[in-house]
């Protein structure tokens, strides 16, 4: 059978007695740490109205907003029954789509709270979000999960959850072009004075990015056994990219359109 091997790599990091740290939790860790460096970083930089305690705060109702959605929107079922699983981020299960949803929510009710404007915090946030998707989509490939179709390509990858059947590496995929290359699209952006002026194009350019790369890695992942395909061929991780592209086209044109009086 062609396909490389999956390699071996256990998905927990180190256990100390009953606790087992795995490499799932810790990309979520690390992608928060990280981020709020580079946050802080950038507000100081370029002298944005965020005290220190302010971005504390923001990294807070962030890891609230990515845990309840990203939980929620994964086994809403399960962890209503159970809520405090929704915090066993250890045990895997995040719905990006929730993640987003909640940390949406999240922002506009911090906004509010220190009269900051909502698009400015979002600017600021997607442009580490990628760092999360980064490790997170290594973590998936990790744990044997998310994996891809069937595929005879030199670089499949034989999963043991899968049954050893050679697989695009998908997880890989998502993490090279949701993650690494849209971090860096972003971060080019960001260096723009005349792009950071215009409060929400940054975030227009996320959403229209992760859902252009999302629709477009979907073709190569294997569809969630208890949904399938929809019309045939269509993934519920398509359907849901679709409301984020149409809004972030919305907003971006919003943004970029010539204002009256200066057409005028």
């Amino acid at each position: 059978m062609n396909g490389l091997d999956f390699p071996a790599v256990s998905p927990v990091i180190f256990t100390i007695g009953p606790l087992a740290v795995r490499w799932y939790s810790m990309a979520y860790l690390f992608g928060i740490l990280i981020g709020w460096f580079l946050l802080t970083r950038n507000v100081r930089k370029n002298a944005l109205a965020l005290t220190k305690e302010n971005i504390e705060d923001l990294v807070f109702y962030i890891t609230l907003g990515v845990i309840l959605g990203g939980r929620l929107g994964y086994g809403q079922e399960t962890y209503l029954r159970h809520p405090l699983q929704i915090f066993a981020v250890w045990h895997g299960g995040m719905s990006f789509h929730g993640g987003i949803a909640g940390v949406i929510l999240a922002l506009w009710y911090f906004s509010r709270k220190i009269k900051y404007p909502f698009l400015g915090l979002t600017d600021l946030v997607v442009l580490y979000a990628p760092i999360g998707i980064f490790l997170g989509r290594l973590a998936n490939f990790v744990n044997d999960e998310l994996w891809g179709r069937p595929a005879d390509v030199p670089w499949a990858v034989k999963f043991p959850n899968s049954g050893y059947v050679p697989r695009h590496p998908s997880q890989l995929y998502e993490a090279l072009t949701e993650g690494l290359l849209m971090f860096l699209i972003l971060n080019w952006l960001w260096r723009y004075k005349s792009v950071r002026s215009r409060t929400g194009t940054v975030s227009a350019v996320f959403a229209i990015l992760y859902a252009v790369f999302r629709m477009s890695m979907e073709q190569f992942r294997q569809p969630d056994a208890q949904l399938g395909f929809f019309f045939g061929h269509v993934t519920m991780g398509q359907m849901l990219s679709l409301p984020l592209l149409i809004a972030g086209l919305a907003v971006l044109w919003a943004k970029l359109r010539p204002s009256r009086s200066r057409s005028a």
